[in-house]
């Protein structure tokens, strides 16, 4: 294909998965998804490699789906798919890592022919089981294991698969709301696809796949043998609930003739007792996304782009989950996947990698019943420190790095829930001082309107260590969780009081230079 053919075709896929990710957020019910926008959607041609995704969404969860179609198609006899036929599964190994990641996969056909695959991953308000935290002591307490099944088959529902979700769930409007999304905007991507086929004259997209996929490859080996080949270390140490201290450790090996990156945790710490295990698809989402913004971050993510970087994961590792690890928290360790290969890539390319910052978002999960006696279960909501601060700019503040979830306004959590919020603002100074400073952390305070006693499940990290600088630049501060005024590490599921308060200064970001 020349090059104008092939600009344009590109631009009518990414307005598809794009439309995709906006019809997604538009009919969702939880404010995780309609707000935060977390999420990923993806297009796949018929050999399931991701040929483009959505213009928003998370690493964790986009660069995960793209493992995910392959995995639930090695599940089933494709032959045997018929149109209206959806796929679904929350297996963690298979696709983002934990239950409450649901994909789901939908083929396109045209005709009577597979061409394409529809596929999206949400975070769900509830899966049952202990929660969002990190207390569980293995996967069968943290909620319902969905296997690779048919959500519908031949346009008709599950019934049976839907009667087990929604008697296993505590809020299963919400839930079965979330997945009527995910199936319509699988749906509007077949309409889409099918149309774009039409308008050109296309029997299929397996050349425009093929050709996207392959340039995407050549681009990404030609950057990586802009690096001096050799072998890079770089380590990262942080906190968890609980005030276990987590470390890893990447050896960065670059073969620039090949045009690969080898990343080997070898010398991380060994797997956890509660849920912040990571599995090896959702270390791989963070790993790819730390070197593929380095260097090339305006070439497209698919599985052109990722394949020439590989991962060498030991076998007792914290970022190598084995059943029955429990893992529902792994984000709290997976987040900070980026940090010690940045720091192995300051090496070769200083300029273009980022100060450690908070990591991991501190997410929150709130349960009860409010004054009304009405039962309530949130949704997660997330809360940032600050980013690290680059070469030439200073670190954001209040920003969600690395994941780019964002938070749900305060107005729409007061709405949906009964929380009332008595302060959220930046918590000025924070940030490491540097040539360029890191990013602030911010200060979050609440209470429920409740007459019973409620729980909170609360994943905050790095209450201890702070968010190294780089090159010279100064360390970022801890963050604080207090509930009264009384200092707090072990966070996990805690019934609290109705005139409880809790607050909370998220971490700031590490400053860049002296």
């Amino acid at each position: 294909m020349d090059g104008v053919e092939l600009q344009i075709l590109w631009s009518n896929l990414i307005g598809i998965v794009s439309e995709q990710a906006r019809a997604l957020q538009r009919i969702a019910f939880s404010p995780i998804v309609r707000e935060a926008g977390d999420l990923a959607n993806g297009l796949f041609d018929e050999k399931a490699r991701m040929v483009a995704q959505a213009v928003t969404g998370t690493p964790g969860h986009i660069n995960s789906l793209a493992a995910a179609a392959r995995n639930l198609l090695s599940e089933i006899d494709v032959d045997s798919l018929k149109p209206g036929d959806v796929l679904i599964t929350n297996d963690p190994w298979m696709s983002a890592g934990h239950f409450f990641d649901i994909t789901v996969l939908s083929p396109i056909f045209r005709g009577d022919r597979i061409i394409a695959y529809a596929g999206s991953t949400i975070h769900h308000t509830d899966i049952g089981g202990y929660g969002i935290g990190s207390g569980a002591r293995d996967i069968h307490e943290e909620g319902l294991w969905i296997p690779v099944m048919k959500l519908y088959e031949a346009g008709k529902p599950n019934e049976t698969l839907f009667q087990m979700i929604k008697r296993n769930v505590r809020t299963p409007d919400a839930l079965l709301g979330d997945l009527g999304a995910q199936v319509s905007s699988g749906m509007i991507a077949s309409e889409r696809l099918n149309a774009l086929c039409d308008r050109y004259g296309l029997d299929d997209i397996s050349d425009l796949s093929e050709e996207i996929i392959s340039r995407s490859e050549t681009a990404m080996r030609e950057a990586i043998r802009e690096l001096p080949g050799g072998t890079y270390h770089g380590a990262s140490s942080f906190d968890v609930p609980g005030g276990q201290t987590v470390e890893l450790k990447t050896a960065v090996t670059v073969d620039a003739e090949a045009g690969e990156i080898t990343i080997d945790f070898a010398g991380s710490s060994g797997p956890a007792s509660s849920g912040i295990n990571v599995v090896p698809a959702y270390t791989h989402a963070y790993a790819t996304f730390a070197v593929r913004s380095t260097l090339n971050p305006d070439l497209p993510n698919n599985a052109g782009s990722l394949a020439p970087i590989k991962l060498a994961l030991p076998e007792e590792c914290i970022v190598n989950a084995r059943y029955p690890s429990p893992v529902n928290a792994r984000h709290v360790v997976g987040m900070y996947v980026p940090f010690p290969i940045l720091k192995a890539l300051s090496e070769v390319a200083p300029d273009r990698v980022v100060a450690e910052g908070s990591g991991a978002v501190w997410t929150v999960q709130i349960q009860g019943r409010d004054a009304n006696g009405r039962p309530f279960t949130s949704s997660m909501f997330n809360y940032s420190g600050g980013m690290g601060a680059r070469a030439t700019k200073p670190g954001l503040s209040a920003i969600c790095y690395p994941t780019g979830v964002a938070a749900v306004p305060v107005e729409v959590l007061e709405a949906s829930y009964p929380i009332a919020f008595t302060c959220k603002e930046l918590e000025r100074g924070t940030g490491g001082k540097g040539a360029q400073p890191g990013g602030d952390g911010q200060r979050i305070g609440y209470r429920m309107r409740t007459k019973t006693p409620w729980l909170l499940n609360t994943i905050p990290s790095r209450l201890k260590s702070a968010p190294e600088g780089l090159k010279g630049g100064s360390d970022g501060a801890p963050g604080r969780f207090e509930i009264n005024g009384r200092s707090v590490l072990d966070t996990r599921k805690m019934e609290m009081q109705p005139d409880d308060e809790v607050f909370m200064v998220t971490p700031g970001g590490g400053g860049f230079g002296a």
